[in-house]
């Protein structure tokens, strides 16, 4: 059984009950975190692997007078972060973005939920869907690219698969939240445009989804701490979008304020007690909060983890913790997300015309999942490039050298038939960053935010000048987002971009090189010719400024051409779309076209729906993305495809209303595999 929010809400009633029986230091009891995370533990964690962070589910909201059982918190999102060599460690969700697969995604999201229940939690806390202004920011590996659209959706089902299993999604971090240096100080300001047309209908597609939990942010918006912030917490989120579930903050540093966090809306804080316990026991007492505020995040939590737990009937075992189908689950999304951004004849390798692939970068031989901060998961084993090449290699001779002597490099590349560069980064350079006064590192994280968008200066040395002594060359690159390709792309003949790719990623890096897999991801960014034409940030500031447009979106109003568009991702095979129609129906705009495999082995193509406003009687961007599908098809089979987009997701936000309108106009209306103009074909309707 399944627990909707229809579920929960049935629940509201025993939930009441519940809570009036409660004294009031039972009910701020709900509210305050259960967790010591004093010196001598976070020392603990640093000694003992199998005492990491979160190597158990943190509990909290727990009354067994009244037989309220507790919530039990689990990290994410690459998988279950408790636990030591068992997890499954799926791709970070930039490349699950890349895939544009919901579907996957949701079964992600379900086998994550059983080894949620198999560790004895009940919470995930990891649908990450933070927007990043701009991919350097170093935790934009853990959401799903740049568009909000494609977040939002991806989002949702992330949090739909984890709550088939009855474990609560908690989506973060509410809001703002894509500065990683800075994220205990920085005040992020916008206007109210680019805060709801940009950075809030993610969120809102995951509430919509039923998402259980909201964790808020650790920085500011427009000068208030988001963990005690009254508009994002209690008028947007539980007023406008009648979100039904409770709030909880970041961890420690999460809620600053007693009385400023009780009273806007922050409902529990995680995962310790700093602020909350005794002292908003007196500051209720002293009249400073009142009691009605703690019984509403009672209500809250009591009804929450009621509904969810009545729900819960399977009882998973530990056998589902990193089995063989999860395993198997996490190469199939490493399959579908690894994006082929150049092929100049070189890929796939052929093994009968080969006898020695030479493998060449430090990174080759590094079991590689990305950041080491709280999102880091714990499998059984990762398989690198360099394994997953040999693995796939069947016999040929693969040779290893690690880039750092470049004479050497250029002789191992010479002698071989084929060279594979494995470049990029590792938790070292980006990721989780905990540093500055009145904090404590308690991740192993050292990366934060990447100040540049290059590769390391001496990989591009390394592929400049040993890249050229063979034509039988490509680069896999690694990492959390976008990596500037400019400089070096000229000297191998083919780009691989793997993003973090998971327990299994070598095997499915290698599966690709040699064809046996047929690359499908498709860009969940734009990759810009120069970093500058990015929005530029300050990474260690105090305030930042966001801009309404980003990405695609931006070099597109500004007409500037990216090197590789939105969307964009190569295949071993051909296609063609043709036969557009577009039309009106049931409350939507509709797309419709025939896509045809133009060539002789089966391959998938991602086929994007774009609306344009060239009409609109305000700013607006020239299109955006409003539709997706996957289409597997054999070679020369064609199919129709079908692709609609809701008039509600049309709507811009008049700040002056204030709310959002339907402007009535003629829409651009574009289908086709990328945001690029060549890819598209175009149409209108009138609305």
């Amino acid at each position: 059984m399944k627990c909707t929010k229809e579920q929960r809400l049935s629940y509201t009633e025993k939930a009441k009950a519940i809570v009036a029986q409660m004294s009031l230091e039972e009910k701020v009891d709900l509210m305050s975190g259960k967790v010591n995370f004093g010196p001598e533990e976070i020392a603990e964690m640093t000694k003992d692997s199998t005492k990491h962070y979160n190597h158990v589910p943190y509990p909290n909201a727990e009354n067994k007078r009244l037989g309220v059982p507790s919530m039990r918190f689990c990290d994410g999102p690459r998988g279950v972060v408790c636990g030591t060599g068992k997890s499954t460690c799926f791709p970070v969700s930039m490349l699950r973005g890349a895939a544009f697969d919901p579907a996957l995604e949701e079964e992600i999201g379900r086998a994550i939920g059983r080894e949620v229940r198999a560790y004895g939690g009940n919470l995930f806390a990891g649908v990450c869907i933070n927007l990043p202004h701009n991919p350097g920011w170093g935790r934009s590996q853990e959401s799903y690219g740049e568009d909000s659209f494609a977040i939002g959706q991806m989002g949702a089902a992330l949090v739909r698969g984890v709550q088939e299993e009855n474990v609560m999604a908690c989506v973060k971090h509410y809001a703002f939240n894509s500065m990683e240096i800075s994220r205990f100080k920085v005040s992020v300001d916008c206007d109210r445009r680019t805060e709801r047309e940009v950075f809030l209908p993610h969120f809102k597609e995951c509430v919509d989804a039923g998402a259980a939990s909201i964790m808020s942010a650790y920085n500011l918006y427009k000068g208030v701490h988001c963990g005690h912030h009254d508009y994002l917490l209690r008028k947007v989120l539980k007023e406008e979008w009648d979100f039904d579930g409770f709030v909880m903050s970041d961890f420690i540093w999460g809620v600053k304020d007693t009385v400023a966090g009780a009273n806007n809306g922050e409902d529990m804080e995680m995962c310790a007690t700093i602020v909350y316990g005794d002292k908003l026991i007196k500051a209720v007492k002293d009249g400073l909060v009142p009691e009605a505020r703690i019984d509403d995040a009672a209500l809250r939590i009591v009804r929450t983890v009621l509904a969810f737990e009545d729900a819960y009937t399977a009882n998973y075992g530990e056998d589902v913790i990193g089995c063989d189908k999860h395993i198997a689950l996490a190469l199939k999304s490493a399959q579908e997300g690894i994006t082929l951004l150049k092929n100049d004849h070189v890929l796939p390798f052929n093994r009968n015309a080969i006898k020695t692939i030479a493998v060449i970068g430090k990174l080759g031989e590094k079991p590689n999942i990305g950041d080491y901060g709280s999102s880091r998961v714990f499998p059984r084993y990762v398989v690198s490039p360099l394994e997953g090449i040999r693995k796939a290699a069947l016999g040929l001779q693969v040779v290893f050298d690690d880039g750092s002597d470049i004479d050497r490099a250029k002789k191992a590349a010479a002698a071989a038939d084929a060279v594979v560069f494995i470049a990029g980064f590792d938790h070292g350079d980006e990721g989780e960053y905990v540093a500055g006064e009145g904090t404590d590192n308690y991740t192993e994280a050292i990366g934060g935010d990447r100040k540049t968008l290059n590769l390391h200066d001496d990989e591009i040395a390394l592929i400049k000048a040993a890249g050229p002594v063979n034509k039988n060359s490509a680069v896999v690159i690694i990492g959390g987002n976008t990596t500037m390709v400019t400089e070096w792309m000229d000297k191998v003949g083919g780009i691989l971009m793997a993003y973090y790719p998971g327990q299994e990623g070598g095997t499915a890096i290698a599966q690709i090189l040699f064809g046996d897999i047929n690359p499908s991801g498709k860009l969940p960014y734009v990759q810009p010719v120069r970093e500058t034409d990015l929005p530029q940030l300050n990474w260690d500031t105090t305030n930042q400024w966001y801009d309404y447009y980003h990405g695609y979106a931006k070099l597109e109003k500004e007409g500037k051409q990216p090197l590789y568009p939105y969307g964009f991702g190569l295949s071993y095979t051909t296609f063609k779309v043709d036969n557009p129609q577009f039309g009106v129906r049931d409350g939507a705009v509709t797309a419709s076209c025939t896509v045809t495999n133009t060539g002789n082995r089966r391959g998938t193509e991602v086929v994007q729906l774009y609306i344009g406003f060239s009409h609109s009687s305000v700013d607006r961007p020239l299109k955006l993305l409003r539709g997706f599908a996957r289409v597997e098809l054999e070679g020369g089979q064609s199919r129709a495809v079908d692709l609609c987009c809701p008039l509600k997701k049309l709507e811009w936000y008049n700040p002056h209303t204030p709310g959002f309108e339907f402007e009535h106009m003629e829409y651009d209306v574009y289908i086709g595999t990328s945001s690029a103009a060549k890819d598209l074909l175009k149409g209108s309707v009138k609305l």
